[in-house]
């Protein structure tokens, strides 16, 4: 009997994007971007982003037509002389993840905070009240 074995290619502590930054000339690799939890509460949503080794400062948060966007973007620059060669490299490390909001999400009162690697972000939520709309018409 045939075994069905799904796999996720969702990012590991292991993977290199997590690594020190490694610049080289003959290889361009893209960085994966890493996995999120997201976890709903009573009072809100939770998204919990692992980043290791990154700094809050290079992360920016942003909310526009209730998507909500995590981006990550930072330099690498690397510079070595001798008395026979100059070589100067550089390189980038970015990610970006976007997430479509609900309208119980009150987007004014998001917090986000960067802790031992894990950013965690709270999507507040908002009783949306719904409107019925009972109209009758008459047959003339």
């Amino acid at each position: 009997m045939a075994t069905l074995v799904r796999y996720n290619n969702f990012p590991t502590f292991f993977n290199p994007f997590y690594s020190r930054p490694v610049i080289n000339r003959y290889h361009n690799s893209t960085p994966n971007v890493p996995a999120v939890n997201v976890k709903e509460t009573e009072t809100a949503f939770v998204l919990d982003l692992a980043a290791p080794g990154l700094k809050k400062e290079d992360l920016k948060i942003n909310v526009e037509n209730n998507k909500l966007t995590i981006a990550y973007q930072s330099e690498v620059k690397s510079e070595e002389t001798t008395e026979k060669f100059n070589v100067q490299e550089f390189g980038f490390t970015s990610f970006e993840r976007s997430f479509r909001l609900p309208k119980t999400v009150n987007a004014d009162a998001i917090k986000a905070a960067y802790t031992d690697g894990i950013l965690t972000v709270e999507l507040p939520k908002i009783e949306v009240k719904e409107e019925k709309l009972v109209k009758e018409i008459a047959v003339a």
